[in-house]
């Protein structure tokens, strides 16, 4: 979980959750970040699987999980998290080939104006920070799922955030991710997008 301001600068993109071309939105903006040359993908999907509002993360994780064995490794779904007691035990164990380009996930906290909203940012993300957790960066780029205001009294409400939101972000997310990762590396067109089942 993390804390987002409303301020931006041009290397981000912001996108409503639900938004019907939310999913080739998100693809342009990846492959608009991938360098040249790159060998492998990393999707990080960080989040607990017991916090609904948290969730986002390990949710596309799941959906993407061996979807594109060869190109594209999962680190985080619903099955085994990346939440804020296994994080650092299990990145430090992770070593990156060269040329890797790691796309880092997770629900965050924000401003009024942007909730519900998707962010795509050229940079890492700094999990934990929107519950005042210490973690290291991750990521070469970063997707963010802004799913309730900042602020100390909506903190609870991270127990019932509403799933239906989840569920339409991490959709709208990793089918973003899996049409990037097709189209960089030229899969055919009638390669699966997302996992059929979770």
């Amino acid at each position: 979980m993390n804390a987002l301001d409303v301020k931006y600068t041009l290397s981000e993109r912001m996108i409503p959750y639900n938004h019907r071309l939310a999913p080739l939105l998100i693809r342009d903006s990846l492959f608009s970040l991938l360098p040249e040359g790159t060998e492998h993908i990393f999707v990080m999907g960080i989040g607990s699987n017991v916090i609904s509002g948290d969730s986002l993360g390990p949710f596309v994780g799941t959906l993407l999980h061996d979807l594109y064995p060869h190109n594209l490794t999962v680190f985080g779904n619903l099955q085994f998290p990346l939440d804020a007691q296994t994080l650092e035990a299990q990145i430090s164990r992770i070593t990156l080939p060269q040329n890797s380009f790691v796309i880092a996930i997770d629900s965050v906290l924000g401003s009024e104006k942007i909730v519900n909203s998707i962010i795509i940012r050229d940079r890492s993300l700094m999990p934990g920070s929107g519950l005042g957790k210490s973690l290291p960066p991750i990521g070469n780029c970063s997707i963010m799922g802004v799913v309730l205001e900042n602020d100390p009294l909506q903190k609870s409400s991270l127990f019932t955030t509403n799933l239906y939101l989840i569920y339409t972000m991490a959709s709208n997310i990793a089918k973003g991710i899996s049409l990037a990762v097709r189209q960089y590396y030229k899969y055919p067109a009638h390669h699966p997008i997302l996992k059929i089942c979770l």
